[in-house]
């Protein structure tokens, strides 16, 4: 059995209400970098945590396999990569929730449907920006959620201007629209057209998401203009 410390651990003393030990315990080692440390030693970081130096270790490893830390040819340890594209996302979404959720509140109060923003995340797309159909029935997805890239009209718009191969996407991409039906859930349907930032980049799909029985002509009208009007604000 691990030793049990002389005093408790900084996580010990700030543990979160109803959390994991282990996950606050990892959590101070990104916590103990100080404005100016470029890099921590094994020793700094039982230090400022009060960890035993085996925990720590089997900490960073796990810290290290998701990329939150990296260690250098001199056993020292420094943030990773990670946090600067989460960093990324995190100063992204203050930076377009100005623009971006008026515009979706202004297409679900056109459409009494479910608009969204969707980006990618590695080989999954995130729901950044949500606002809910004033209808009881819609589907139920969350800011933060994680969908697969390759199902979904979001998703397949993602794909496509990010430059997917094959007659699906250059059709989307011609289209500058994916709507599908039961694509990802069968009776859900989605719309979806691309959000472009200056100089083309892409930002994200706004997708506009109903049940299958609500699917009429019209919508896919209001989704593109939409999404071209928010590339506008966007400089696009």
């Amino acid at each position: 059995m691990p030793r049990k410390a002389a005093s408790p651990s900084l996580a010990e003393t700030d543990a979160a209400p109803g959390g994991v030990g282990a996950v606050d315990k990892a959590l101070s080692l990104l916590a103990a970098f100080r404005t100016g440390d470029a890099a921590l030693s094994l020793a700094e970081l039982a230090e400022r945590t009060r960890l035993y130096k085996s925990a720590v270790l089997r900490l960073a490893a796990s810290l290290e396999h998701g990329r939150l830390l990296q260690r250098s040819a001199d056993g020292r340890y420094a943030l990773g990569p990670e946090l600067a594209r989460l960093h990324g996302l995190y100063a992204a979404g203050f930076s377009l929730e100005a623009e971006v959720l008026p515009a979706l509140q202004a297409l679900v109060a056109r459409t009494r449907e479910s608009a969204a923003l969707h980006v990618r995340q590695g080989e999954q797309r995130l729901c950044l920006f949500r606002v809910d159909s004033p209808q009881p029935l819609r589907d139920h997805l969350r800011v933060g959620d994680l969908l697969p890239l390759e199902q979904g009209a979001g998703g397949r718009v993602l794909l496509a201007f990010g430059g997917a191969r094959g007659k699906r996407y250059e059709q989307i991409r011609a289209e500058g629209l994916a709507e599908l039906d039961g694509d990802r859930v069968e009776g859900l349907a989605g719309i979806a057209a691309p959000v472009f930032r200056a100089g083309g980049e892409l930002v994200g799909a706004l997708t506009l998401s109903l049940p299958s029985s609500r699917l009429k002509p019209g919508l896919a009208a209001e989704v593109k203009r939409a999404a071209a009007a928010l590339s506008r604000r966007l400089g696009g």
